[in-house]
Order: structure tokens, then C-alpha cells, then sequence
């Protein structure tokens, strides 16, 4: 049967929100669970990079391929996890914006990229770590998505991102650029079940976005917050933690949420 790709882009205009833990550890889970994964580390701080165990390096990054002079293809590099693969970002992604918002076809460049990678048929997902700000990548990364992951922190400033985010989504469908566009799901990150912030703002997104809430959340965890020292998602650096559970059992959720064809041939789900 073949593979029905899904590219999920994970983002948010705010920062620290949990958007790179997230890629990683989401990636890494899948990968436990024979699913192939390819992680687009869209972000000039490379923190996705970094957190796979990839030393960056200049020229290996998805900015050649969106510029035409390389085969995306190429850049696709092994990480030390099976079924887990990366195109790694580099400091010249920094200068990307700039290059491709003198183009005509600004907002659809990421997404004719990926479609090499896609027709392919060898991911079951792509992840698309895109940088923490409005600019032309993160609109380009999302009009090439199937649907957009946000990770959102429990705390009161972060649900004006979140409304940010839908006006973006909103904005992307309205105008013809990627009409199929919908928020994917939101994850709540950084929860600290003992507080009554915490769950006051739960609550709330809960009210406004209903089902598009994942149940999982992810708490607060200091070996979540080590892992990217070492190089590695939690999910392998402690997978007993209660971060790295937390990501196994968000994975699982995600899988029945975007099923794709080789998904279900493999499990039966």
C-alpha cells in the first residue's frame, strides 16, 4: 500500500512555548513506533538539529534546495535513531527570508520543495520546526502543511499567540494558499498541575478550541529540560521520565489523530 505522507508544521510566534521539545520528542516517539519520520528544522537557532545529535553545518540545510541549487533530496541526513531523519538548519537559513521575498512565488517555495520529499512516499510524517516568529518561512512552512501543531505554555501571554496563530491559519485559507489549512491540534507544554494558573488556562483554551486540545499534556520535567544538552530528545535520554512518558503518550494520540495509509497497513489501526 503506499504511504500517504503527512507534513505537519509545528509552530508558534512565541517563543518558548516547547515548539522544539516538541518536534523532537513527537519525532523521536514516532520512530518507537516503526513509524519513518522526517524532521525540517526550519529554524536558524537549529535547536532541532542540534537536539538529534547533528553537529550543523554550512551548506547542509533545506536553504539550498529553496534557492534551486541543490537536490533537496541531498540534504536529507541519517540522525543516530532508526527511522528518524533530518534536514538540519545552519546559520545561512537566517538569510532566507530575505532571498525569497524578492521571489514571485514567495509563499508557495517550501511547499514545492516538499513536494519532492512527499511523492517519494518514504515518511510516514514530516515535521517542519518553523521559527518562532511571522515571518515569509513561517507563512511559506504553512502553506506547505496538511495541518499546523501548536504548542502552547499554560500561562495567560501565551494565548495571545495562540490567537495570533489562528488569524495566520485564517488568513493562509482565506486567501487561496493553502485552503486545506487547519489547526492540526494544540498542545499544551510546561504544565504544572499543582498551580491554578495552570489550570485556568487549560480551561480556557479548552472553552475556545473544544476538541482541537490534545488531552495529553506535557508537565513541567527536568530531564525534558537536560536532554537537548546531550544531544538527544528525552524519550531516549530518559525514557522513564515523566516528560519522556508524557511524549510517548502525546505520540499516540497524534498517530489516531493523522493516521496515514502505511500507519494503519503496519498496526491495523
Amino acid at each position: 500500500m503506499v504511504r500517504k505522507t503527512k507534513v505537519i508544521a509545528v509552530a508558534n510566534q512565541k517563543g518558548g512555548v516547547g515548539k522544539t521539545t516538541t518536534v523532537v520528542n513527537l519525532a523521536a516517539a514516532l520512530s518507537l513506533m516503526r513509524r519513518t519520520v522526517l524532521v525540517i528544522d526550519l529554524d536558524p537557532q537549529a535547536n532541532a538539529t542540534t537536539g538529534l545529535g547533528f553537529t550543523p553545518q554550512e551548506g547542509i540545510s533545506i536553504y539550498p534546495a529553496l534557492i534551486g541549487a541543490e537536490a533537496v533530496a541531498d540534504m536529507i541526513q541519517p540522525t543516530p535513531y532508526e527511522n528518524l531523519n533530518i534536514i538540519p538548519s545552519e546559520v545561512n537559513l537566517s538569510g532566507c527570508e530575505i532571498e525569497i521575498a524578492r521571489r514571485d512565488d514567495h509563499l508557495s517555495v517550501v511547499k514545492n520543495v516538499i513536494e519532492q520529499i512527499r511523492e517519494a512516499d518514504v515518511f510516514d510524517y514530516i515535521l517542519l520546526d518553523c521559527p518562532p516568529s511571522l515571518g515569509i518561512l513561517m507563512a511559506s512552512s504553512l502553506a506547505a502543511a496538511d495541518g499546523i501543531l501548536i504548542p502552547m505554555q499554560a500561562e495567560y501571554y501565551a494565548l495571545e499567540g495562540l490567537g495570533v496563530m489562528k488569524g495566520l491559519v485564517e488568513r493562509l485559507r482565506a486567501s487561496g494558499v493553502n485552503p486545506e489549512l487547519e489547526i492540526n491540534g494544540i498542545l499544551m507544554t510546561m504544565v504544572d498541575f499543582r498551580t491554578k494558573l495552570s489550570t485556568d488556562v487549560v480551561q480556557e483554551v479548552k472553552d475556545h478550541f473544544g476538541d482541537k486540545v490534545f488531552e495529553t499534556m506535557i508537565p513541567r520535567n527536568v530531564r525534558t529540560s537536560e536532554a537537548p544538552s546531550f544531544g538527544q530528545p528525552v524519550v531516549f535520554y530518559d525514557p522513564s521520565s515523566r516528560g519522556a512518558e508524557a511524549y510517548k503518550i502525546f505520540a499516540k494520540e497524534f498517530l489516531r489523530r493523522n493516521p496515514t495509509r502505511m500507519s494503519e497497513e503496519k498496526t491495523g489501526e
